[in-house]
């Protein structure tokens, strides 16, 4: 009788809590859509019927009035924000109340993952952003330019070899799968320091950078767990990511540092800065913080990560910056030129000018080409803005209220002011922004000119954000940038794009990835020797 009991209060009471968990908004003065217990509105997501985006377009788009509206994402309610000016106060104005992002693995069971720059917390986090941002001006960038020029060319010579291996002048390509190989190898060669060509051979690190973006059915359950139920994986301690991920990389990482240190090696690459971060010699550049040519969408470095820094440096923190560059840059880097590539072939009169654009600049610097010459291409700038506002590498953000704070009203009917708490958090649904008509005309319509000189200054810099926003943007958004045009101008200088019978168009998310931003079908587009 005791345990019938026992069982009917642990029902009463998991039931109470339930029951106050899903009424957070509603109390709070929050509307919000319908849901189903524990999987709040990601029944769609988690039975295959929906993308992301799907969730974040239907929300966004629902009680037009409001300037807050509210989601159940599984267990956690989220408040999502639609107003550009109370955007600009979370992210900005108001930074200190926001500082951190929802914790998505626990740095004790997996420190690879939890030690690094995005995961980081509070003052943690402001002393790594401080050490780190130097790494990531323009003047450590250029440095690099000649490595990403290097693999550039591996990939047209693997290119041409295989279209003179076929019995037509052309070949057809998963414009994702080159992407992702090339984009490999930048990360290799700029941060870790290694010479790969994933073009001709899967490598070790090629397979291993794979596997870690290519979330097998248990990293999928462990990372939904985390987004659940963190406290329980936690409690844990269960790592997201094989053991031997972590290990092949700290391997790597450590063994470049130990050897460059015993040979007295130099080489302007992300190995090197982490050498000397550790050692506290790496500096912002005295001369200039800003540069204007960087591209339309690079985010500018806050006040927080150019004041002098207190870090103090374990193997692991160096092991974790290393690998999350890899993380980011890997997959959303590769998958932008993806898009680019198919945009372009769907659009050969954008293509065309962009060809034009590439050939004036060959023969105006005699066929090189270099960081400066690559910054000023205005159409090519142009492009890769356009694709980064239709097709954003990350469909939304999110921020952690660390204090009380303020929302003001949800709707000018509303006669009490939103109280967000500490611990809970606002989401901001970049993807629902980029496409929101009132912002952008004809959203799903490929159109570069929405950011030519006569038009981009009418962009507000809060409904556009594909590197985030505020101190918490996207540190490494020049460097993307700067691979993308790198990779566009080799490409399109060599290679016409087209579609190719194996083609979808138009291309759609894929719904049995729900979370990542990858294309239904596959990104099947043809690639042929471009006459000159």
């Amino acid at each position: 009788m005791f345990f019938i009991y026992l069982l009917i209060g642990v029902v009463v009471a998991f039931s109470a809590w339930l029951y106050h968990n899903y009424t957070t908004l509603s109390r709070h003065g929050i509307k919000h859509g319908p849901f189903v217990p524990f999987l709040g509105d990601m029944a769609g997501v988690t039975f295959l019927k929906e993308h992301m985006t799907d969730v974040l377009t239907r929300v966004y788009n629902s009680f037009p009035g409001d300037r807050l509206v509210g989601r159940y994402e599984f267990l956690t309610p989220y408040i999502i924000v639609k107003d550009p000016e109370l955007l600009k106060r979370i992210t900005v104005k108001d930074f200190d109340h926001f500082v951190d992002r929802r914790i998505m693995v626990d740095a004790r069971a997996e420190p690879m993952f939890g030690r690094n720059l995005v995961s980081l917390r509070g003052e943690e986090w402001r002393d790594m952003r401080s050490a780190l941002s130097p790494a990531f001006t323009s003047s450590k960038i250029r440095l690099m330019v000649p490595f990403m020029v290097q693999v550039g060319d591996q990939m047209i010579r693997a290119l041409k070899t295989k279209i003179e291996q076929s019995e037509v002048d052309y070949i057809d390509l998963e414009a994702k799968d080159l992407t992702t190989r090339y984009a490999n190898d930048v990360i290799a060669t700029c941060a870790f320091g290694l010479d790969v060509n994933s073009q001709q051979n899967e490598n070790d690190f090629y397979k291993m950078s794979k596997s870690l973006t290519s979330f097998t059915f248990e990293t999928k359950m462990r990372f939904l767990g985390y987004r659940i139920v963190p406290w329980f994986m936690s409690a844990l301690k269960l790592a997201i990511f094989p053991a031997k991920i972590s290990e092949f990389f700290s391997n790597v990482v450590l063994g470049a540092m130990k050897q460059r240190e015993e040979q007295h090696i130099h080489r302007p690459d992300m190995i090197h800065l982490l050498m000397e971060a550790k050692k506290g010699k790496l500096a912002h550049d005295t001369k200039t913080t800003k540069d204007e040519h960087a591209g339309f969408a690079t985010v500018e470095e806050s006040d927080v990560g150019k004041v002098k820094n207190k870090t103090v440096w374990s193997d692991m923190d160096l092991v974790a910056q290393a690998v999350i560059f890899l993380f980011a840059g890997y997959d959303t880097v590769s998958t932008t030129m993806g898009f680019l590539l198919y945009e372009l072939a769907v659009n050969p009169e954008c293509q065309e000018i962009l060809v034009q654009e590439i050939r004036e600049n060959e023969k105006r610097n005699n066929g090189k080409f270099d960081y400066n010459s690559v910054q000023h291409m205005t159409y090519l700038d142009m492009v890769i803005s356009e694709v980064l506002r239709k097709w954003p590498g990350a469909p939304m953000v999110d921020r952690l209220c660390v204090k009380d704070y303020n929302l003001g009203k949800p709707n000018d009917k509303a006669t009490e002011d939103v109280i967000l708490r500490k611990g809970h958090a606002v989401q901001i649904p970049l993807w629902a922004y980029h496409h929101d008509p009132k912002h952008f005309p004809n959203p799903e319509k490929f159109d570069p000119e929405r950011f030519s000189e006569d038009n981009k200054h009418k962009i507000d810099p809060f409904v556009y954000m594909p590197f985030g926003l505020g101190p918490r943007n996207c540190i490494g958004s020049r460097f993307a940038l700067c691979e993308v045009k790198v990779m566009a101008y080799q490409l399109l200088l060599n290679m016409e794009v087209t579609p190719c019978e194996k083609s979808i168009i138009p291309i759609s998310l894929s719904i049995k990835d729900g979370f990542r931003m990858s294309v239904t079908g596959g990104n099947w587009l043809r690639f042929r020797p471009r006459k000159i």
